[in-house]
């Protein structure tokens, strides 16, 4: 059905979601997995959270920054794999459109969140350890929250704006998306009017979200770098890197995988490469932080454990 000459009037009213996987047997495969992956991530990301909360030792910056990406890391998960969840015990594989603009918001202002944390994270690193006489001073608790609070403005922004430069777009057939949860390359796909715009909005924002906190987050670890070869300490080398490479791995595999999604002018098929990716930034991601910050930090893994003795001595 065409949309009415002149108008914004969407006639698709919802869509329908490819998925993963075609056939039966691999979608119980793939609940299966995606379940698993869902608990391990929700219950590993409240683990740090709770070790972060209870332990005196980790109620610095670092830390603190650390328990708001565990708290993006859930929301992150929680708005695209507990729907495509429940799509596979119904078989019904539509979203409404207000559904999956709900979706797709609240997806962008998650991943923004990101990206201006792993920036306030590193810009805590370079104070930490360049600046540590004026560290306190610098990363003051409200200083802490000014930079949350202006990571959730520009994120909300961000998120706001593209969700509302989606709705002027006209969608008349099909409604076919080749992907597991809603997203702006495949809806453009989708849209029978042009996209030009929208596009560039898009190229323009991933520059603006990913490649300036990249830069950012690069600049200050170079100078950690400078700064911890002048260390005549071998083991103070050491210590000073570990504090780092955590956070340095977390930061290539998001930017990585988001600047391969978005950093793209033109009209791209959707592929399952597409979908790869997705899971990456929605479901590796997500799963693996708290592995990896638990993995390389004595500090997490000493917390972990009185939680876990803890709990286990009240029981």
């Amino acid at each position: 059905m065409e949309p009415e000459a002149g108008t914004n009037r969407t006639a698709v009213t919802e869509f329908a979601l490819l998925g993963l996987v075609e056939t039966e047997e691999m979608q119980s495969v793939v609940f299966v997995l995606f379940l698993f992956a869902y608990l391990v991530t929700v219950g590993g990301n409240l683990s740090i959270l709770a070790a972060i909360l209870v332990e005196p030792k980790l109620h610095t910056p670092m830390y603190f920054f650390l328990g708001n990406l565990s708290v993006l890391d859930v929301g992150c998960i929680t708005v695209t794999v507990p729907a495509m969840l429940s799509h596979l015990l119904s078989h019904k594989h539509t979203i409404s459109y207000g559904g999956c603009l709900t979706q797709l918001f609240f997806f962008h202002l998650l991943a923004g969140m990101d990206c201006f944390l792993l920036t306030a994270m590193a810009y805590d690193r370079f104070l930490a350890i360049c600046r540590p006489l004026t560290y306190s001073t610098r990363m003051s608790q409200t200083v802490q929250r000014m930079l949350v609070a202006a990571s959730w403005t520009c994120a909300f922004t961000n998120a706001l704006t593209h969700t509302i430069a989606l709705t002027t777009l006209n969608f008349c057939g099909p409604n076919v998306i080749n992907h597991f949860y809603c997203d702006l390359p495949q809806l453009f796909q989708l849209s029978c009017s042009g996209t030009q715009l929208n596009e560039l909005l898009l190229f323009v924002a991933a520059a603006f979200m990913a490649v300036s906190p990249l830069v950012l987050i690069t600049v200050s670890y170079a100078h950690v770098v400078i700064a911890v070869l002048q260390i005549r300490s071998a083991e103070g080398r050491k210590k000073a890197f570990s504090t780092c490479g955590s956070h340095l791995t977390i930061v290539g595999i998001f930017f990585g995988t988001g600047v391969f999604s978005y950093m793209r002018l033109g009209s791209v098929e959707s592929s399952d490469k597409d979908k790869g990716v997705g899971v990456f930034m929605t479901v590796i991601n997500p799963m693996l932080n708290p592995l990896i910050y638990s993995l390389r930090n004595t500090d997490v893994q000493g917390a972990l454990c009185q939680v876990l003795v803890g709990r286990q001595s009240l029981t």
